[in-house]
């Protein structure tokens, strides 16, 4: 089986590959598929993700999310860590690390509230195995989530069939994808 730095630059290859107009209507595909998907419609507090250009887009969702009313939450890197702060719309984000765009209001505490997870990845298998970037942000972040269906999002090429597993990685309950 690929370690988990050649499975990485592959990503990284394979996302190279495409024209941004061919991951943006895959990005379309994969949220619609979250918009349509029983636990969304059911969810009350989400953690959704600020995407990164090489991720699938998470516009649509954060405006469907704000629309429909929920409790819409953002991952907020602090040190070695990910905090949780609530997102009120595009207006009230900064970057941050990363350059990531992340809320600036306080820190969201009531971890068990939160009832559905959205997580971005390097890459899953349909078993639920997640490759992050490497740093571990969301393996510390995801076990405080007792009460949350975690949800990977990725684009078709990025569901592969191994991904070499260590004790502290978080396995998804579900991943989605634009085929589903």
């Amino acid at each position: 089986m690929p370690n988990k730095a050649y499975l990485r630059r592959e990503m990284r290859r394979l996302k190279a590959a495409h024209t941004a107009s061919e991951l943006q209507r895959l990005s379309e595909a994969a949220v619609g598929n979250l918009l349509r998907h029983p636990q969304w419609l059911a969810a009350h507090t989400v953690l959704l993700y600020h995407s990164l250009p090489d991720e699938v887009s998470t516009n649509t969702l954060l405006d469907a999310a704000l629309a429909g009313d929920r409790t819409v939450l953002l991952p907020v890197v602090s040190a070695d860590d990910l905090v949780v702060r609530r997102y009120d719309g595009a207006a009230t984000l900064t970057p941050g690390a990363y350059n990531i765009l992340e809320p600036t209001g306080a820190d969201f505490t009531d971890y068990a509230a939160i009832d559905l997870a959205v997580v971005p990845g390097m890459a899953f298998t349909r078993q639920g195995l997640r490759l992050g970037r490497g740093k571990g942000y969301y393996d510390r972040l995801l076990p405080r989530l007792t009460n949350a269906m975690k949800i990977g999002l990725c684009w078709p090429f990025q569901l592969i069939d191994a991904i070499p597993a260590e004790a502290h990685d978080v396995t998804m309950d579900l991943v989605l994808t634009a085929g589903d």
